[in-house]
């Protein structure tokens, strides 16, 4: 009888053993959830898609681990733990980086309207130069207009800048540049052809 007494105490303690050990992680998973949200709002998805979508792939990857294991008559977490601990872990780093990433998206979209202003002026000052007559007086109506247009973009740019949209800035401001130098091109050939006919 004595035997039969230990044998179920001893069961009782097995069971209690493996159920505590396959307790689902719930507030592993709700403190991981958490830090992933926090990386996003801080800006993650705009300054590190990349580092973000891996964030997202691996907190995945340890969901279905756990989903895995619930459908197991002896299930074991450790694993989802440690996933889920390294998926809190890196989200809390990315969290952390997000302001430096944001500084230089900022700093570099400042650069490109530095250089897109650097170009719409280099742009002026050819059409300055262009020579004036019969014959370039059209060529010359169309490079004042495309100027003006670009001039009147260029404060987007700023808006942009304004708004914390700094890829958006840069984008702009690259696009400004290209045209502008586009325009300097065309007067520099113009009065290429200018002086070859003198």
């Amino acid at each position: 009888m004595k035997k039969l007494v230990r044998f179920f105490i001893l069961g009782f303690f097995a069971v209690s053993l493996f159920t505590s050990c396959a307790k689902q992680p719930s507030q592993e998973m709700t403190d991981t959830r958490a830090a992933v949200e926090a990386a996003i709002k801080e800006g993650a998805d705009v300054y590190a898609a990349d580092e973000q979508k891996k964030l997202n792939d691996d907190l995945t990857a340890a969901l279905d681990e756990i989903a895995t294991q619930d459908k197991k008559f002896f299930k074991k977490f450790g694993t989802a733990k440690e996933m889920l601990a390294k998926v809190k872990a890196d989200a809390e780093a990315l969290k952390a980086a997000i302001p430096a990433k944001k500084e230089a998206a900022k700093n570099a979209a400042l650069t490109a309207q530095q250089e897109a202003r650097a170009a719409l002026d280099e742009a002026k000052a050819f059409l300055e130069k262009a020579p004036k007559g019969k014959g370039t007086k059209a060529d010359i109506e169309a490079f004042t207009a495309d100027l003006k247009g670009l001039e009147d973009s260029f404060p987007e740019i700023q808006a942009a800048i304004d708004r914390e949209d700094f890829f958006g800035a840069s984008n702009t401001a690259a696009m400004i540049k290209e045209k502008a130098a586009g325009v300097s091109e065309q007067i520099k050939q113009a009065i290429e052809k200018v002086k070859g006919k003198r």
